[in-house]
């Protein structure tokens, strides 16, 4: 018979708990002490009592720093998860104390913030006293916020399949491939992929949900992509695009008002747009406050009228 381990978690501390986060983020015994306010050696201490409660090492120090094992990331993800019920709990009472209002903390993957300020915006007209804390980046650092709980909701086109979530649809998203006005490809009808293979893309950094379905799409069409330059926005893109440096796969949602003008060209490329979803997602183990409710309902129900209008032409003819 297997000897039962003596585990007491009842006697882990949140001083313990939030120095292995600190460590953990740092990398480093230093670099989480001057996080916290406290010296190295107080750290290392709590981190060694943590281990000793648990009755296992928790992290590899090595040469390149301090390194989580399974058992660390476990007790890393309890830990961030009693933060977040803390942070919770906190403004929970702080709703109650005022009667009304609160904060939801809303994470945006970079294409987002061509419409969610403008949703914020439009929100705190109908919730004056809720304070909405809106935190933009790229897919992967969008995603990361959510499984940490530093956020209460996420806007993505690409929900995570790696954790449980809630998930609700704002409205269509569109995907076209941009060139200048004054690209050969504009004044034709409908082409397939295939006419792109001498053309110089210009992508967005990895790490992005764009940059993902650039890959797929010209992976599908079977050749190799000439990738002219890399870059980490799509305004610098679209610079690139309009000086007709390359052309480029990119949510329609971001050249609507270039398109109007004149600026960027949506070429008319057979089987696109690429139709997606926008969605507002949450982690379906963290409790929403009604601030957060609130506007997970309010993108559910109105965000689709809040999204960017693109001229139905250009769409028209892109999709052939």
């Amino acid at each position: 018979m297997k000897e039962k381990l003596n585990i007491r978690m009842d006697r882990v501390t949140l001083r313990q708990l939030r120095g292995l986060v600190a460590v953990e983020q740092a990398g480093t015994i230093t670099g989480g002490a001057d996080a916290l306010g406290l010296t190295p050696p107080a750290v290392s201490m709590q981190i060694r009592q943590l281990e000793e409660t648990v009755g296992m090492p928790l992290a590899e120090r090595t040469a390149g720093g301090f390194v989580l094992n399974e058992a660390g990331k476990e007790v890393l993800d309890t830990a961030r998860r009693i933060e977040a019920a803390l942070r919770e709990c906190g403004e929970a009472l702080e709703a109650l104390q005022q009667k009304e209002g609160g904060r939801v903390v809303v994470g945006g993957v970079s294409t987002a913030k061509y419409f969610l300020p403008q949703a914020v915006a439009a929100f705190a007209e109908a919730w004056p006293g809720v304070s909405v804390r809106l935190e933009i980046g790229n897919r992967d650092e969008t995603m990361a916020k959510l499984r940490a709980y530093e956020i209460d909701l996420a806007v993505t086109g690409r929900p995570p399949l790696d954790i449980p979530i809630r998930r609700a649809v704002i409205g269509e998203h569109p995907y076209v491939i941009i060139g200048s006005p004054r690209h050969h490809l504009v004044a034709r009808g409908s082409v397939p992929f295939s006419a792109l293979r001498a053309e110089t893309f210009i992508m967005r950094e990895n790490g992005s949900g764009t940059r993902t379905l650039a890959a797929r799409l010209i992976g599908a069409a079977g050749f190799p992509a000439r990738v002219g330059m890399e870059m980490g926005s799509n305004e610098s893109i679209k610079q690139a695009v309009m000086a007709g440096l390359g052309i480029a796969v990119i949510s329609a949602h971001t050249v609507s008002t270039e398109v109007k003008d004149g600026r960027i060209a949506i070429l008319p490329i057979r089987g696109l747009p690429v139709m997606k979803q926008w969605y507002v997602t949450s982690r379906e183990d963290k409790r929403l406050l009604p601030p957060a409710l609130a506007f997970w309902e309010f993108l559910a129900t109105r965000g689709k009228g809040l999204l960017p209008v693109i001229p139905e032409l250009a769409i028209g003819v892109a999709s052939g």
